[in-house]
């Protein structure tokens, strides 16, 4: 696989890396035997950016990427995220940047992790109540200690990724980005980190699996599955996007590819680092094989007619969740 230059801090990785979040939570029944094999698979096709959060599970998530490179910590560039509380129990309370908690919460996933640095450290939501230059100090001071490599936003406005960036710089921004949603082509984000030379690193690239083309009716996810509640798979905003995919489907057969593997090849075609989520080796192994698909000019310009900037129809969170979104 390609090695990308991730933002301009010296970090490399594989051109296309992994969202485990679904290997421990909001998508349904896990299986660890399995999700371990998928990890295994994904380093053997080199896939080296592998993507967690202390929120996932809680905990369950870090810990299963422990378990995974037991022996082998070099194999892989860990990514993990902090900002969002949590308490030793598992116990959710809400934002919390405070350099304290940065700095609590970035113990607790080394230990989680079983190793003694982090590679790439996200702010997983800016708090709102502590100023941007103030959490990402005590990021900067996890970098001086040797426990972080490189460190990032999540879902941040241009002006937020500006100011942290003055304060120290950041390897890379992780947003929202796919077929499906195109916002930060339009909202200054993406002119920012290009002008800045922080890299993107594009979560759902697959529409949390709208994209995939597998999706035919809600009623198929687990009882526990967060698109229950997801504005864009709920009633008629669900049968506006199933048209969008069908439109992406016939697209990726007219080139012989899937439409996962169409999706996926224009976000590195748009220069981002997508993270697709699975559990699954089959899926992750079509997955990457959109590393090898080419993305030209007329295919552009194709994929801009059947899917432009606000194609999707319905927020891409519940209210309550969207509140937290480009701090």
């Amino acid at each position: 696989m390609e090695i990308r230059a991730l933002g301009g801090q010296g970090l490399e990785v594989g051109a296309e890396g992994l969202g485990l979040m679904g290997m421990s939570a909001h998508y349904g029944a896990t299986d660890e035997a399995e999700s371990l094999a998928t990890i295994d698979r994904a380093l053997e096709l080199g896939v080296t950016l592998l993507d967690t959060a202390e929120g996932y599970g809680p905990f369950l998530n870090e810990q299963l990427l422990g378990k995974a490179l037991a022996g082998r910590r070099d194999a892989a560039v860990v990514a993990t995220k902090t900002g969002v509380e949590f308490t030793d129990e598992g116990g959710f309370r809400g934002h919390n940047g405070t350099p304290e908690y940065i700095r609590r919460s970035a113990d607790r996933s080394l230990r989680h992790l079983g190793t003694d640095h982090i590679d790439l450290y996200y702010l997983h939501r800016v708090d709102p109540n502590v100023p941007i230059e103030e959490s990402v100090g005590a990021m900067a001071e996890l970098v001086a200690a040797g426990k972080v490599r490189h460190i990032g936003l999540c879902e941040a406005a241009p002006a937020t990724i500006a100011r942290a960036h003055a304060v120290h710089p950041l390897a890379a921004v992780q947003t929202e980005y796919s077929l499906f949603e195109r916002g930060i082509e339009y909202d200054g984000v993406l002119d920012t980190l290009r002008d800045l030379g922080i890299g993107l690193v594009a979560y759902s690239p697959l529409g949390r699996g709208f994209l995939s083309g597998a999706i035919t009716t809600p009623d198929d996810f687990a009882a526990d599955d967060f698109r229950r509640t997801d504005p864009r798979f709920l009633g008629e905003n669900f049968d506006r996007n199933l048209a969008v995919v069908d439109r992406v489907r016939r697209l990726a057969a007219e080139r012989g590819v899937t439409p996962s593997q169409l999706a996926l090849a224009w976000t590195l075609r748009q220069g981002a680092v997508p993270i697709p989520g699975t559990k699954r080796r089959r899926y992750l192994e079509e997955n990457i094989a959109a590393t090898a698909v080419t993305i030209t000019d007329a295919d552009l310009a194709a994929i801009d007619e059947v899917a432009p900037h606000g194609v999707a129809s319905g927020d891409r969170y519940a209210a309550e969740l969207m509140e937290s979104l480009n701090g």
